[in-house]
């Protein structure tokens, strides 16, 4: 059994961690930490955990972590994670980062975006982007793994396909994407109370949300090409879930059936990518607490776009299901267990 620590347990991706970790077959649950101010019981703090767990929650002590852990998930804040990760890669642990702060390879694109200087320049360079359907087989062999955004997962996957094979003309796309409210994490805000959600639609950071780089940057690296991005983020009044609407300029004479062909070819391996079929698009209900991000596209040949809809749950694919499955490809095991 692998000892696993969850740093981070009582935010939205902690708790969904916690939640995964405890039906997977070859994993023991020995840490969890968080900022508290003292030591808790955690399921006193996630009702939803009761009668399923019998653990305390207590402040970090990486020393502690280290002692009785040997895989570690770091479910803390943007700029947070990069102070601890060292302490547990240099005590031999392996790590799962679900923060951006390993997203960059490139320093100076991190610290545009997040306003800090990184403080770990090894790890950044050390660290695989943990997207499995396009970097498995450098997740295989990392130590650290940095765990996509939410948005930038449904998205890279909705693009990479028609990217790939060249049949987009224009060097930019628009993602037009929404998501549930545990999206913006477990903390107190106004924007966020139930009476500014309920009832209410909105977009929000329009040209500035920091994930925005993230698909630009790992979508350059990866084609070998620069594409740009619009990105249009909007908060849905549900609690959780991603739907993105994706346009892309096709330049080639191609059929809508040949292009969902070339997306069904790309993926056919993937356990946790699904091409909808014919015409049918996908709606949020469909992965509400699964890893799946389901694909639907259409194309429309009076303006020559292609139009592809992606969802996934921004908590478990998009965040602690995501890091469970590089967590199962890290040690050789099915990418399905504790999802079963």
């Amino acid at each position: 059994m692998l000892n696993v620590a969850v740093v981070g347990a009582t935010g939205y991706t902690g708790i969904e961690l916690i939640k995964i970790l405890l039906r997977h077959p070859e994993v023991r649950l020995s840490s969890l930490t968080a900022k508290v101010e003292e030591t808790i019981k955690i399921q006193d703090e996630v009702p939803e955990l009761f009668g399923r767990i019998d653990m305390t929650c207590s402040n970090l002590d990486v020393d502690e972590v280290c002692r009785t852990s040997d895989f570690v998930f770091l479910a803390l804040p943007h700029t947070v994670s990069m102070k601890f990760a060292p302490a547990f890669l240099g005590a031999g642990k392996k790590v799962v980062d679900l923060s951006a702060d390993y997203r960059f390879s490139r320093k100076e694109v991190y610290e545009e975006w997040y306003g800090v200087e990184h403080s770990d320049p090894t790890g950044l360079k050390a660290a695989v982007y943990g997207l499995p359907e396009l970097f498995r087989h450098k997740i295989k062999s990392a130590e650290l793994i940095a765990n996509p955004g939410c948005y930038p997962t449904g998205a890279i996957l909705g693009m990479y396909p028609a990217l790939k094979e060249n049949l987009v003309s224009e060097d930019q796309g628009i993602v037009d994407a929404k998501t549930g409210v545990t999206g913006a994490g477990r903390k107190a805000s106004l924007n966020f109370l139930f009476p500014e959600v309920n009832e209410n639609f909105m977009a929000y950071n329009l040209v500035a949300h920091k994930h925005t780089p993230e698909m630009v940057f790992i979508l350059g690296e990866t084609l070998g090409r620069e594409f740009e991005i619009e990105f249009a983020p909007h908060l849905l009044p549900v609690n959780r879930g991603i739907l993105s609407t994706i346009y892309l300029k096709v330049g080639k004479k191609v059929s809508e059936d040949k292009i969902r062909e070339l997306y069904r070819a790309a993926y056919e391996k993937e356990p946790f990518v699904e091409i909808s079929p014919g015409g049918s698009l996908p709606r949020l209900s469909q992965v509400t607490g699964t890893n799946y991000c389901f694909i639907g596209l259409r194309l429309n040949t009076r303006t020559g776009n292609l139009i592809v809809v992606t969802v996934i749950d921004n908590l478990v694919k998009g965040a602690a299901g995501q890091a469970v499955q590089n967590m199962n490809i890290m040690n050789g095991w099915r990418e399905s267990e504790g999802f079963e």
